[in-house]
């Protein structure tokens, strides 16, 4: 079982006075750091590799080993003028904020931003999910006078199915249809791994082929100890060996000229959003698999209660859903309405 992080009752200064939603970000003065920044910064503290909240050319970097990697495996020199990775779990003091970064959940390296100062606690949780996930370490629980939470999902039709309803679907279509490419759209980053270990967990042992843009995050994975088995180039198959195969690929190149030369496709797309039968169908969607990386909405309900915070602040999503649903529960709450981040990639 995950460590929860118990929150000591002090007397507590008001994180408002000292964590400020800005322009550039989510801002901590005493700390002289932005979290997540929207712009360069100089001093920048990243929750996770995805690029609406790790961007490009920030002087100084704290992040976890993973994401650094994942930064400049995908940005290489604009990655930051200097890295500085955390452990989990480690601490670490600036400017009277004692900073620690505790798993989210999200994807490989992500964490939460815990931050306590004049005997007040923060959790900024950047993008994070409760369920299990082989590819990343788990969701840790932090209770805290302040959480920072997303909202991607944050209406009550967001309900997402167990993963392995989702991936029993997709091995009963190969099974109907032996024929047929089975084309599914994921993430580079999170998703694509996370669909092979799912794969992989429920017996799944060919190789399964990827776009050519997916290749070098799922190397950084395995360096990383994610096993994801045997994988292969899907631009050199021929026809007749991706007949039957399962091909991974942009959810970009799902509609492009790379994707004709599947035999008989079978379109699938691993997203939260497919709980929306209208975007799948939009998008020509054959076998929508409702897998997501984000918190659905009884994942968020129940996480704002468990943190035990006295206020909660939205960043972005369904921001006014959630701050209501924390209304409902007696907690002080507001949107922050902060630009920039992406809720279409997940």
């Amino acid at each position: 079982m995950a460590p929860t992080y118990e929150l000591r009752m002090l007397s507590a200064a008001s994180p408002q006075r000292w964590l400020k939603p800005t322009p550039k970000g989510l801002y901590c003065e005493p700390g002289d750091f932005f979290i997540d920044p929207l712009e360069p910064v100089d001093r920048a503290v990243i929750t996770h590799g995805h690029g609406d909240h790790a961007r490009a050319d920030n002087r100084h970097v704290l992040a976890t080993r993973e994401t650094l990697a994942i930064m400049k495996r995908r940005l290489g020199e604009a990655a930051g003028g200097t890295l500085q990775a955390m452990a989990y779990g480690q601490s670490l003091a600036l400017g009277g904020v004692t900073l620690t970064l505790i798993p989210a959940g999200h994807v490989l390296g992500s964490a939460q931003v815990m931050l306590e100062h004049q005997g007040c606690r923060v959790v900024v949780s950047g993008d994070y999910k409760r369920r299990a996930d082989p590819t990343c370490a788990a969701f840790e629980l932090a209770r805290c006078d302040l959480f920072v939470t997303e909202a991607t999902f944050g209406l009550p039709v967001f309900r997402h199915p167990p993963d392995e309803q989702e991936i029993a679907k997709l091995l009963h279509s190969l099974r109907v249809f032996p024929e047929r490419a089975h084309v599914i759209g994921v993430y580079a980053l999170g998703k694509c791994q996370r669909v092979l270990a799912l794969l992989r967990r429920a017996g799944y042992d060919a190789p399964v082929y990827l776009h050519g843009a997916l290749q070098s995050l799922c190397a950084l994975y395995e360096e990383h100890g994610v096993a994801l088995g045997p994988l292969r180039g899907a631009t050199g198959a021929s026809r007749e060996e991706l007949a039957g195969a399962i091909v991974l690929a942009p959810p970009s190149a799902l509609g492009d000229v790379w994707s004709r030369r599947m035999p008989d496709p079978v379109i699938a797309v691993a997203s939260g959003w497919m709980r929306v039968k209208q975007r799948a169908k939009q998008r020509g969607v054959e076998l929508p698999l409702v897998i997501s990386d984000h918190a659905d909405w009884d994942e968020l309900d129940r996480t704002i209660g468990e943190v035990e915070a006295g206020e909660i602040w939205v960043t972005h999503g369904a921001e006014e859903a959630l701050v209501r649903q924390a209304h409902l529960k007696g907690l002080k709450a507001r949107a922050l309405s902060l630009a920039g981040f992406e809720d279409e990639a997940e």
